[in-house]
This record gives C-alpha cells, sequence and structure tokens, in this order.
C-alpha cells in the first residue's frame, strides 16, 4: 500500500512549511556506513530487550522503519517482517537494505504508510512484536497514535516503544530548537546544528581528552544501537514534530489497557528515549 496522493502531498507541504522533519533524507546518509558490525548490535539490542534468542515463526511490525536496519535485524532473526514509514525517502532506504541482503523475500513487506491511519494499521492485523522505537513522539498526535498502535499487538504479543523523555522546561527549549532548525533554509540550518552538536558533545569530548582516550565515545557511540553519533545528532536537532512523556504517563496508559510492563530502560533524566516493552494480556 502506498501513501495516497493527498497524503503526500500534505507530507510535502509538512515539510515546506517547516512543520517536520525529513528523516529519510537523514538515514539515507547513513546507509553508507552501515556495516555488518552495526547490524549485530541491532540484532543485540533487540535480543536483549525482547528477552529472546531468536524470532523464528514471529510477526514483526516495524512502525516508522526509518533507515530499515532494525527491520533487517528482526529478518536476520528469523521474523516474518513488515515495515512502514511515512516518509517516502525512509520507505527507499528499507527497501534498499532489504534488496542487498533479502531480495525478493516474501517474509518482508515493505510499504508507505501514517502510524495516525487508524484504517491502514486495521488491515494489517496483529503481530508478536510491535516495534515503534523514537517514532510516535514525531507523528504530531502521539498519543492518538500509541492508542492505535496497541491494537496491532497479539493476544500474549510484545509491545515495544521508545518515547522522548519529559524534561520540563529543558523539553521545551529543545522543541523551540527544533521548531527553528526546520524552518530555516537547508542553506542556514547549520545556524542551529552546530550549537546544537556543541551543548551536546561538549562534556563528553571534554572529559575523554580529561581521561587521556581523544574522542572515545564518539568513536564507541554505536556500540548501542548500531546508530552513527553524527546521524543523531541531525535526527535529535531536526526530530520534528516533537512531544514528550513521562515514564509513569505510557505505564499508566498501557496498564489501563490490560499491558503489563516486562522491560524499561531509562536515559537517566536525560534528552534521550525511555525504552519500554510491555507484555499485551
Amino acid at each position: 500500500m502506498e501513501l495516497t496522493m493527498s497524503s503526500k502531498s500534505q507530507y510535502a507541504d509538512e515539510v515546506s512549511l517547516g512543520k517536520r522533519f525529513e528523516f529519510g533524507q537523514n538515514w539515507s546518509r547513513f546507509l553508507p556506513i552501515l556495516d555488518e558490525k552495526r547490524i549485530a548490535v541491532a540484532e543485540q539490542s533487540l535480543k536483549e530487550m525482547l528477552e529472546i534468542n531468536d524470532l523464528h515463526g514471529k510477526g514483526f511490525l516495524d512502525i516508522g522503519s526509518g533507515s530499515g536496519l532494525f527491520s533487517l535485524a528482526a529478518r536476520r532473526l528469523g521474523a516474518r517482517v513488515h515495515s512502514f514509514d511515512y516518509d517516502p525517502k525512509s520507505v527507499s532506504c528499507t527497501a534498499e537494505l532489504k534488496k542487498g541482503s533479502f531480495p525478493d523475500d516474501p517474509m518482508w513487506t515493505i510499504e508507505e504508510g501514517s502510524a495516525l491511519d487508524t484504517a491502514y494499521l486495521a488491515s494489517l492485523g496483529t503481530f508478536d512484536v510491535v516495534y515503534a522505537w523514537g517514532v510516535l513522539h514525531h507523528t504530531g498526535a502521539m498519543w492518538q497514535a500509541l492508542e492505535d498502535v496497541s491494537r496491532n499487538v497479539a493476544p500474549g504479543g510484545k509491545l515495544f516503544l521508545s518515547i522522548y523523555n519529559d524534561q520540563g522546561r529543558a523539553s521545551r527549549y529543545w522543541k523551540a530548537v527544533k521548531r527553528a532548525y526546520n524552518r530555516l533554509p537547508r542553506a542556514l540550518k547549520f545556524l542551529v546544528l552546530w550549537p546544537a552538536f556543541v551543548v551536546l558533545w561538549w562534556r563528553p569530548i571534554i572529559r575523554d581528552f580529561l581521561l587521556a582516550r581523544p574522542f572515545h565515545d564518539w568513536r564507541n557511540y554505536s556500540s548501542e544501537r548500531g546508530m552513527s553519533p553524527w546521524r543523531d545528532v541531525v535526527d535529535w536537532v531536526g526530530g520534528y514534530p516533537f512531544e514528550v512523556a513521562k515514564p509513569e504517563e505510557i505505564f499508566e496508559f498501557y496498564c489501563k489497557k490490560g499491558y503489563l510492563l516486562v522491560k524499561l530502560k531509562t536515559p537517566g533524566g536525560s534528552h534521550g528515549c525511555n525504552e519500554y516493552v510491555f507484555v499485551k494480556q
């Protein structure tokens, strides 16, 4: 299924008006450095958070597939994968990864679609694992998206989410930064990007120099989820729309729907994402 022409027009309008970041363009620049090590790290991330050894015989829904890295990781672990994204360039990135690793594989489907399209989500049915990492807080209607994707989890299945941590005043500051970045012409975006980079990285860079290990954190950044530090800086600064939630808000929201929280990983009060794994009772 592809986005309708009206949906594609809406996406293009949102980008041109500075209301939406082009995640797919960022991810297309990440793909050239995606290597076996990063893919293996992504696989290990899924194993640890989902507490599984493999995904053979399982259905895996990747909502907002982005670069396609975690769709690829799930497929390599044996899952039947369905990937979709609202950003056409992200869909192209995911398709490119599939073409290089699982060409013509009927166990991996890729589509354009929106996490806010209730009818589209309903048409997909249910999955053993629904994965939405760093996605739903960029829809512009996070709580609606959280509601709708809950219906795609099969009974006994797992919902793996990550949602930006609510830092109060700091979150409002970053929302203003992101809005400014997206409203600037492409040639002037560096005026926001580089100061934000300094804010995000000056402490770890100075710490590494003081510990006589220059740029250690930068070089080893991919050890957590297989991502690139610079691409994540661009993703963070540009990521708009932007919504946040406290861990207890997400916990209470899904507990009321009969979900059980089985894993929680927080960024220690920083600007990152809280990660949740729920099981549908």
